[in-house]
């Protein structure tokens, strides 16, 4: 039996492609017959998970993803298959996580239960949602990023704020005082210059008044006995004055000044001769008169001396008229 070329390149073809097929499976993870411990779990979010995929309990690879496939239309449920590579004792409270790996491929975790039931082939595990390392920091990033939104957006309310108020006026305001600031810099910077030359150890104020204040410090010293001695007296005087007798003193002032009120209550009255002479106007005015009669008296025999003394045989008597006022003083 003479077979053709065409069949051989057939079978040859089919061989081939059944070949392909197999290695591709192969190298998926995938054997052309399901055959082998089989455990599914459902997820809502297989974050871009793969068929072929490792899962490992505690780092260790147990199996790979062995199919993914959706449960509805609305792909709100995903089931995915996992093939154990062997049969492992897996507790029936066990969960299935999906972690996902920034340098590299996401993978199942299984986290092991506490019970004795074990999962049999094609059991269901429970899945858990975890965040994986992308998921914790960008659930750690949010509040941060949220606070940074709310800040950025207060800035340019504040450089709103601040453009509308520096207008060209405030600008030119803003500018002289800038230039103020930097005036009293200037001066400032100045009087640090004359304060370090104030303060120079040989030439310095500072230094000469340190230096005068030795010096009367040292004066101080030296006057200290003088000083005490001083102080010694005063206090020997302040105990003298605490030892003297104020109180008769003051009685005896006391007394004196009783004394010189009843002297000046007896010059006020008219019972005494100096109060009748202090007090009464008459007296005064007689007194006044009798001076003034005796100053016209001798006025007039010092005028007219022959009308009261004649010493002369052949005088002859004055008979002018008596003064009737005393006599004006001589102009010198």
């Amino acid at each position: 039996m003479k077979i053709s070329n065409e069949t051989k390149v057939g079978a040859l073809t089919a061989i081939a492609i059944t070949l392909l097929v197999l290695g591709y499976n192969f190298l998926k993870g995938r054997s052309l017959f399901k055959t082998g411990n089989f455990l599914y779990a459902k997820f809502t979010d297989i974050k871009s998970l793969k068929v072929s995929n490792a899962v490992c309990v505690n780092g260790f690879q147990v199996g790979s993803v062995y199919e993914i496939e959706n449960e509805d239309e609305n792909l709100k449920t995903i089931l995915v298959g996992i093939k154990l590579n062997s049969n492992y004792n897996i507790p029936d409270n066990s969960t299935a996580s999906i972690s996902d790996n920034p340098l590299g491929t996401p993978q199942v975790d299984i986290n092991l239960g506490n019970t004795k039931v074990l999962l049999k082939s094609g059991d269901y595990i429970k899945s858990d949602t975890s965040l994986g390392l992308m998921g914790t920091i960008a659930k750690q990033l949010t509040p941060i990023a949220d606070n940074l939104k709310a800040t950025l957006k207060t800035l340019d309310e504040s450089l709103k704020n601040i453009n509308s108020i520096f207008d060209p006026n405030s600008k030119v305001n803003l500018q002289s005082a800038i230039a103020n600031i930097a005036k009293i810099t200037d001066q400032l910077s100045q009087s640090s210059a004359s304060l370090n030359s104030m303060m120079e150890k040989q030439n310095g104020s500072i230094a000469k008044s340190m230096d005068n204040v030795s010096s009367f410090t040292n004066n101080l010293a030296k006057q200290n006995e003088k000083i005490s001695a001083t102080l010694d007296n005063v206090k020997n005087t302040t105990e003298n004055l605490s030892e003297a007798d104020f109180k008769g003193t003051v009685n005896n002032l006391k007394a004196a000044i009783d004394n010189l009120n009843g002297v000046v209550s007896k010059l006020n009255s008219t019972n005494g001769s100096l109060g009748l002479l202090m007090n009464d106007k008459s007296l005064y005015n007689n007194l006044t008169n009798t001076v003034r009669s005796a100053n016209i008296l001798m006025d007039d025999l010092r005028t007219h001396p022959k009308r009261y003394v004649s010493l002369s045989v052949f005088g002859k008597k004055d008979k002018t008229g008596a003064l009737q006022a005393p006599l004006e003083p001589a102009n010198p």
